[in-house]
C-alpha cells in the first residue's frame, strides 16, 4: 500500500455528484494521484478565487447537472477544512466534504520538513515509514530520517571525498532538488564531524551550477597530476581554490564525468597547452573525454556519444514530468551540436532518434499532460505558474523587485546559443537553468497570455485570439495579490536596437514588478527559410548586437531579480497541404488549426487522417485544436518551414532562467 491509497479509497465513482476537498498540502494535485482520480471518471476543479471558479462551474458543469447528467465533480480548496466555507453556499449544502493533509499521512514526522519535499519523494518516504515505523521525531531527527531513506545519504558512511562526490554527482546530474533545510542539515552534519574543511560545502551541495563550476576548475589540476606529472598550481582563477584534489579516477565517478563532458556541463581543456600527447593517454584513455585535441575530432566524438547516450535514456510513457524536463536539456544540446555540423555518418542515427523521441513524447503528453497544470507552483511546472513563484520572491522582502523577460518563440536549443553569447559578453553573469512546459496549442495567444495572466487559458476565454489584453491581465494578477498598480509595469515590442528606451520609460522608484516581451526571435522565426541552423545563426547574430546584455545590465543596475522564459519553441516542419476549410477555422496556423465546432474539425480530419484532435485541456469547451502530426505543417505539400503550435519537445519544453551576478 502506498500513500495514495489512503486518499484514493475515498474516490469511488457515483458515490456523490459533488465532493468538496480541503487540500492544504497539494496532495490531490500530485501528478500520479491526479491521473488516477481522473481515470476513475472524476473531474477536478481547483477553487482559487470565486469569480474564476463560478465561471468554470456555470459554463461547464451547471448545464450538465440541469440536464440530469451523472457527474463525479471534485472541487479542491488548497486550504484547511474550515476554509471550505469560502465556497459558494449552494455547493457547501450539496457536496460531501473531505480533507487530506501531510499530518495524517506522516503523523510521526515533522510537518514543516515533510512539506518541503517534492511530492514525488513521498513514495520513498511512505515506504520508509512503513518499514521502519519511527516514533515521534523532532525536526532534526525527521531531516536525518529523510536524508537516509529518501535521498540515500547516511552521513556516517561518508568518510572520504569520493563518497561525497558521488552523492553530489547523483543529485546534480539528474537535476534533483534537495530542499534548503535538508541541504543545511547535511552541511551541518559534515561540519560537526569536521569533514571536508577545504571544500566549499555551502555552495556545491545546494547550487547545481556552482557544483559544476567547482568540478570544472578541479579538472585541469587532476589532468596535470595524472598526465603531465607536474605539481604546478592551476593557472585558472575562480571563486574556488582547489586545495583538495578530487578523485575523478574513481571507477563510479568516471561514469558521471563522461556524461558531464558529453552533455556540456563540463568543458574539455586544451591538450596542446598542457603538452599532452596521445601517447601519454595510453593508460588513462578515459580522460580523453575531458581534453580537446582537434575541434573536428572533438565534435565527432561528442556527437556520437550524445546520440548513444540519449538513445538509451528516452523517458517512458509512464515517466514523471521531471524526467522529460531533464531529458529536454540534453536533447537541446544535441540539437545545437548537430546543426553546427551535420556529420553524414550519423545522419540516419539522428533522424531515427528524433522519431523515437517524438513518438515517446507524444505518447507521454497524450496520457500525462492533463496532470501538469494543477501541480503546486512551489517550483513552476507550467508557464502560468511563474507569477505565483515570483510572488514568493517578492514576499521575502518589501524591497525585493522582479523582472520577467519573455522571449517570444525562443526554443530551448536557441536559449543555449543566446546564453553562450551573453556569457562571452558578460562573464560575471550567472544563469540558473530550469525548464517548464508551455501550453498546448503552443501559440502566442494561448501560452504567452497564460504567463501574464498567471492562470490557465480557460480563465481568459475572451482574449484567446489576441494578445492585446496581456498588460491588463498582468496588472490584474498583481493587484489581486495586494500590490499597488503603480508598482507594476509591462512593455512589449522589444528587441530592436532602439527599444531599450521603452523599458527605461517604465522604470521608477516605486516600480517592483515589470513584465517584458521581447519578440525579436519570433520575428526571426516567421521569416526563416534556412531551418533550425538558420535560427541558431540569426539568434547568435542578434545576441552579438548586445541588446539583451544591455537589458540585463539595466535591470541589474535597478536591483531587479531577473527571470527569463519563453512562451513556446519551434521546429522545422514539412508541408502536408492546406485544408480546404474556407472561413470555418477560428485560427489557421502552420502547426495548428482552431475550431469552435467538433463537426467542422472532424470534417478537416477526414481530409488529413493523421492529424491530432487535441482535447481542450485547460481550454474553453468550444476551443478545439487540430494539431499537425509529427514534424509536419498545414502548408504547401513538401515545403519547409520553421513553425510552432504542435507537440514536440522543442515546442513544448521552454527555458525558465534566473539571472544574477
Amino acid at each position: 500500500m502506498n500513500w495514495r491509497n489512503q486518499i484514493l479509497k475515498e474516490f469511488t465513482p457515483q458515490v456523490a455528484n459533488l465532493t468538496l476537498v480541503a487540500d492544504p498540502d497539494g496532495l490531490l494535485t500530485e501528478a500520479e494521484m491526479l491521473q488516477t482520480i481522473q481515470a476513475r471518471g472524476f473531474e477536478i476543479v481547483p477553487f482559487e478565487d470565486a469569480i474564476a471558479f463560478r465561471y468554470i462551474y456555470e459554463s461547464q458543469y451547471r448545464p450538465q447537472q440541469e440536464q440530469g447528467a451523472a457527474l463525479d465533480l471534485v472541487v479542491v480548496v488548497n486550504k484547511d477544512t474550515q476554509e471550505l466555507r469560502l465556497l459558494p453556499y449552494d455547493l457547501v449544502e450539496a457536496g460531501r466534504q473531505l480533507a487530506f493533509s501531510i499530518g495524517s499521512l506522516f503523523p510521526h514526522l515533522s510537518y514543516s520538513v515533510v512539506n518541503s519535499l517534492d511530492r514525488s519523494n513521498f513514495d520513498a518516504l511512505y515506504q520508509a515509514q512503513t518499514q521502519h515505523k519511527p516514533e515521534q521525531l523532532g525536526e532534526n531527527a525527521t531531516k536525518d530520517f529523510i536524508l537516509r531513506y529518501v535521498y540515500n545519504i547516511d552521513p556516517d558512511l561518508i568518510q572520504q571525498t569520493s563518497d561525497l562526490l558521488l552523492i553530489l554527482l547523483r543529485w546534480h546530474y539528474r537535476g534533483q532538488r534537495l530542499p534548503k533545510i535538508l541541504c543545511d542539515r547535511f552541511i551541518q552534519t559534515l561540519r560537526d564531524r569536521q569533514l571536508f574543511s577545504t571544500l566549499p560545502l555551502e555552495t556545491i551541495i545546494c547550487d547545481r551550477q556552482a557544483f559544476f563550476a567547482f568540478l570544472q576548475q578541479a579538472w585541469p589540476e587532476f589532468v596535470r597530476q595524472h598526465l603531465v606529472k607536474s605539481s604546478q598550481v592551476s593557472e585558472a582563477t575562480s571563486t574556488y581554490a582547489t586545495v583538495t584534489k578530487l578523485p575523478f579516477d574513481n571507477q563510479d565517478i568516471r561514469i558521471y564525468i563522461n556524461h558531464l563532458f558529453l552533455e556540456g556541463y563540463l568543458q574539455p581543456i586544451d591538450a596542446d597547452k598542457l603538452k599532452i600527447t596521445t601517447t601519454s593517454l595510453e593508460s588513462n584513455s578515459w580522460i580523453k573525454v575531458g581534453l580537446s585535441f582537434d575541434p573536428n575530432v572533438d565534435q565527432r566524438r561528442r556527437l556520437q556519444g550524445l546520440l548513444e547516450s540519449l538513445d538509451s535514456s528516452i523517458p517512458s510513457s509512464d515517466a514523471k514530468h521531471p524526467d522529460w524536463l531533464k531529458f529536454s536539456e540534453a536533447w537541446a544540446k544535441l540539437i545545437v551540436l548537430w546543426h553546427q555540423d551535420k556529420i553524414s555518418d550519423f545522419y540516419a542515427h539522428f533522424l531515427t532518434l528524433q522519431e523515437k523521441v517524438d513518438n515517446s513524447f507524444f505518447s507521454w503528453i497524450n496520457s500525462r499532460y492533463g496532470t501538469l497544470y494543477s501541480q503546486p507552483p512551489s517550483s513552476p511546472v507550467m508557464l502560468h505558474q511563474i507569477p505565483r513563484f515570483l510572488r514568493r520572491n517578492l514576499e521575502a522582502s518589501k524591497t525585493n523587485k522582479v523582472a520577467l523577460i519573455v522571449l517570444d518563440g525562443l526554443a530551448l536549443d536557441q536559449w543555449l546559443v543566446l546564453k553562450n553569447v551573453l556569457l562571452a559578453q558578460r562573464p560575471q553573469l550567472k544563469f540558473k537553468d530550469e525548464t517548464v512546459f508551455a501550453w498546448l496549442p503552443t501559440i502566442t495567444s494561448i501560452s504567452r497570455q497564460a504567463i501574464f495572466a498567471g492562470k490557465p487559458p480557460i480563465l481568459f476565454p475572451n482574449s484567446l485570439e489576441t494578445t492585446a489584453k496581456e498588460e491588463q491581465l498582468w496588472k490584474q494578477f498583481w493587484t489581486d495579490q495586494g500590490f499597488n498598480p503603480t508598482e507594476v509595469a509591462y512593455a512589449k515590442g522589444l528587441g530592436e536596437t532602439d527599444s531599450l528606451s521603452l523599458v527605461e520609460e517604465k522604470l521608477s522608484s516605486k516600480l517592483r514588478i515589470i513584465g517584458l516581451v521581447v519578440d525579436k526571435v519570433d520575428k526571426i522565426m516567421h521569416g526563416m527559410q534556412l531551418g533550425t541552423a538558420g535560427m541558431h545563426n540569426q539568434v547568435r547574430q542578434w545576441a552579438e548586437l548586445a541588446w539583451m546584455a544591455n537589458l540585463i545590465d539595466l535591470l541589474l543596475a535597478q536591483k531587479f531579480q531577473i527571470f527569463l522564459t519563453s512562451d513556446h519553441g519551434n521546429i522545422e516542419a514539412t508541408g502536408i497541404g492546406q485544408p480546404r476549410e474556407g472561413a470555418i477555422a477560428d485560427l489557421r496556423g502552420e502547426r495548428v488549426r482552431i475550431y469552435s465546432d467538433s463537426i467542422l474539425r472532424a470534417k478537416v480530419k477526414s481530409e488529413f487522417p493523421n492529424v491530432i484532435e487535441w482535447q481542450p485541456l485547460g481550454l474553453p469547451e468550444k476551443y478545439l485544436p487540430l494539431l499537425a502530426p509529427g514534424r509536419q505543417a498545414f502548408i504547401q505539400e513538401g515545403k519547409q518551414i520553421v513553425a510552432h503550435g504542435g507537440i514536440s519537445v522543442e515546442e513544448l519544453v521552454v527555458p525558465f532562467i534566473s539571472v544574477s551576478v
